[in-house]
């Protein structure tokens, strides 16, 4: 049963990872004509519609007390860390902010020392680690000059530390013993409850003409339906059954995903630093997925 559950688990993650690895290019593309917060609001409420249809049964709470746990993962999984994340590829390049979140594992491992006793990673995580970074670091800048942008920067940082946060607190969700739909659903809900104040001090505006183009329309249902409603029930299952460590560290295949689809979809160049690239990230995410101290 643990194998099985165990192979649901990665098949869950990979199936995420594989998603979200277009998501900084259909955001892009939304930025042009949509500000970050209108993206960050549109995508969640078509996710949580979806949800509400998939699923409608209301989830009812045991203990008021664990309804502190998913304002605070919809707080930082969804309007904090989306947030944070938009705003900085406004103000830096996309190659900084993919290189910077897949240090979310490494504050992951630090929180999950913290908040959860049981999952204590062996040395070769943090070996596994830092292969992964020069990987992905090689993926990121191939052929070009890395450019430090300390606003965004520093942003992209802060979006990783909350997205550590995140996996923490579903990790906690998932022993709680509720539906994975449902769960999830409750998280987009305080998440956008918790935008709705930002909407009247941030540039955000209707404008549901913008959506008549057939690209906006496209990514903004992909990031709603793919990226939002069907991933994040994906990946909260993922952290139910590998933990929150084991599953952050499938943050490293972003990058080799979006360069894969670069090379398919729009024919760039593989160069030989992105192939050396993409095998440390993978050796990366091998080492990283290895034993574990438990206590």
């Amino acid at each position: 049963m643990k194998s099985t559950n165990e192979r649901a688990g990665h098949a869950a993650a990979m199936l995420t990872i594989l998603i979200w690895g277009g998501t900084f290019i259909s955001t892009k593309v939304l930025l042009r004509s949509i500000s970050p917060v209108e993206i960050l609001f549109t995508r969640f409420l078509i996710g949580f519609v979806a949800l509400l249809i998939i699923y409608p049964k209301r989830l009812i709470i045991q203990d008021r007390r664990q309804e502190c746990l998913f304002v605070a993962a919809g707080f930082c999984g969804i309007t904090l860390y989306y947030l944070l994340e938009n705003i900085a590829l406004t103000l830096t390049t996309a190659s900084n902010v993919g290189i910077i979140i897949t240090i979310a594992p490494f504050f992951t491992a630090i929180l999950s020392r913290i908040f959860l006793k049981s999952e204590k990673p062996a040395m070769q995580f943090y070996i596994g680690f830092l292969a992964a970074i020069v990987g992905v670091a090689l993926i990121s800048y191939n052929g070009s000059t890395m450019q430090l942008n300390p606003k965004g920067d520093l942003l992209a940082v802060l979006a990783a530390v909350t997205w550590a946060a995140y996996s923490i607190l579903t990790r906690k969700i998932s022993g709680l013993g509720y539906r994975t739909v449902q769960t999830t659903r409750r998280i987009f809900f305080y998440g956008l409850l918790l935008i709705l104040p930002m909407l009247f001090f941030m540039d955000f505006r209707l404008g549901l003409e913008r959506y008549a183009e057939a690209a906006n329309l496209g990514n903004i249902l992909f990031l709603g339906l793919g990226a939002s409603a069907l991933c994040f029930v994906t990946w909260n299952t993922a952290v139910g059954l590998l933990g929150a460590v084991k599953t952050s560290a499938y943050i490293y295949l972003v990058p080799i995903i979006t360069v894969a689809a670069s090379v398919l979809i729009l024919h760039e160049p593989l160069t030989p630093i992105l192939i050396v690239g993409a095998l440390l990230t993978l050796l990366g995410l091998w080492l990283s997925e290895g034993k574990f101290k438990r206590g």
